[in-house]
């Protein structure tokens, strides 16, 4: 297929390949079911990078014109298919337009956090919210996962389904994971612009187990770790049990600040970085292609590791950047994500990705760990994946999500006073709220809780605790148990 490209044209690539395509199966030259050239075929003859012309693919695949069949490729949409879809695509943009939602004023004056030993409160935090759950009209704030326990109809179904494979549950079982969930996850990522084989892929017991193999494997005590400040708390937990010494650098508006990152790595020489390229926990920042390929040059260049922890990426409302691991040429970045953000946390199914010369050692050091991951775990998500019922569930986290996301940016303008800031993430579970300096979080936390209100402390998610008074509060709760939160909370920080 040939398409001609203006590459002087301020429309960007990726759209002029969309419009040809779409024209060309609006004039019938495409027929329905017929099949697209594969992504690197259309590459090689349209002389673009294979990102590029996924990206194409993924919008076409969005509006309606083509769809993905797993392991074959692309295939042209009958038109009431088509028409189908981009009804449904209207009516959940029509049903998720914002209402004026506040714009983002996160811009905090921070310095580099050099953490002495110390320990970590993600332990408490997480029997603190455990405990919670126990108990009636508790408002989990600082929950981690999305609070959805709708849209998981079929699951009983699907596990029963799975369930006609529990002879092999009483088999040894892949310490890499399934092979057939490993194929399932790579065609994931290939719609999101990593080409990861299932051989580079190892299924573990969340991605929390990820990275604490990957630590376990990297890290020796007294080496330097890179992180965001803030990051995810229980990375954290894990470095600092691994006696390992750690570095916050400031988060801006945009990302990592880089040119910080650059004048500790020179000083510093770590063995690793940690980023949350795509929706950060806490900030929910979404940074661009151009901080992720910086960002890996200087890994390059300082001869570093980097652990690219995505956990949220499936809830992003919007197309995102390809992850960082995309642009990696010689193994030095390890992609981890889970299923636990978008079905259910307590199947404890994670994955990474890693192309390096540590893979197979990797394998080994999870068969000395826990053998496997769950075999009934596998099986189950295995076949919601197989099944179809995933990408349905994602755009119905998404809508909800964006709904619910502009329900508490409402209510914050209504009941936070005017000095209180906060980021609006394009997608994920979270907004990260900065508060006044003059403001204690404990003793805010600690007004909440005795109002059966649970909030995310942000000093957890700081090295050292040495961050800005913040806090992390999670928007997927059910409506009325928001407005009730935020209320409260309005009312202790006034």
């Amino acid at each position: 297929m040939k398409i001609p490209l203006d590459r002087q044209a301020e429309i960007p690539i990726y759209l002029q390949i969309r419009d040809r395509i779409q024209h060309l199966i609006h004039t019938g030259r495409l027929q329905p079911n017929a099949q697209l050239p594969s992504i690197r075929v259309l590459a090689q003859t349209v002389r673009v990078n294979k990102l590029t012309v996924l990206e194409a693919y993924s919008v076409l695949e969005a509006d309606g014109w083509v769809r993905a069949k797993q392991g074959a490729g692309y295939f042209i949409n009958p038109p009431n298919s088509r028409a189908n879809s981009r009804a449904n695509s209207r009516a959940n943009s029509q049903a998720v337009t914002p209402q004026s939602s506040p714009l983002a004023t996160f811009n905090p004056a921070q310095e580099v956090i050099v953490l002495p030993h110390d320990t970590n409160a993600f332990t408490h935090i997480y029997a603190a919210s455990f405990r919670s759950h126990a108990q009636p009209d508790y408002i989990d704030f600082g929950l981690g996962f999305p609070h959805q326990t709708t849209g998981l109809e079929d699951l009983q179904r699907i596990a029963r389904r799975a369930m006609k494979e529990s002879h092999t549950f009483f088999q040894p079982g892949d310490p890499q994971g399934d092979s057939s969930l490993r194929g399932q996850i790579s065609q994931i990522l290939i719609q999101q612009g990593l080409e990861i084989s299932p051989e580079n892929l190892i299924v573990t017991n969340g991605s929390m187990q990820a990275l604490s193999l990957l630590v376990d494997h990297f890290v020796t005590a007294g080496d330097w770790v890179m992180v965001e400040a803030p990051t995810y708390h229980g990375f954290l937990s894990i470095l600092q049990q691994r006696g390992a010494q750690i570095v916050g650098i400031p988060m801006t508006p945009l990302g990592m600040n880089l040119e910080l990152l650059a004048q500790y790595l020179e000083s510093h020489r770590p063995k690793l970085i940690y980023t949350v390229s795509t929706l950060h926990n806490p900030t929910g920042i979404t940074t661009s292609v151009a901080h992720r390929k910086q960002l890996l040059a200087l890994a390059e260049c300082y001869d570093c590791l980097i652990i690219e922890d995505n956990a949220y990426e499936p809830l992003s409302f919007d197309v995102t950047p390809p992850p960082i691991k995309a642009f990696d040429t010689s193994g030095r970045v390890i992609y981890v994500g889970t299923f636990s953000k978008t079905l259910m946390p307590g199947l404890r199914v994670g994955y990474m990705a890693i192309t390096g010369a540590e893979s197979k050692s990797l394998i080994k050091r999870k068969l000395l760990h826990d053998f496997h991951a769950s075999a009934a775990s596998q099986a189950i998500v295995k076949e919601y994946l197989a099944s179809g019922h995933y990408r349905r569930r994602l755009n119905q986290l998404r809508t909800r999500h964006r709904e619910y996301r502009d329900t508490m940016l409402n209510l914050l303008t209504r009941y936070f006073p005017s000095t209180v800031t906060w980021t609006v993430p394009d997608g994920g579970t979270f907004l990260w709220i900065q508060l006044p300096d003059a403001l204690s979080v404990d003793n805010v936390s600690a007004a909440a809780a005795a109002q059966k209100v649970l909030v995310g402390a942000g000093a957890a998610f700081f090295p050292a605790h040495q961050g800005y008074p913040a806090l992390r509060l999670n928007f997927s709760l059910p409506q009325e148990e928001t407005e009730r939160g935020i209320r409260i909370l309005g009312e202790i920080l006034s």
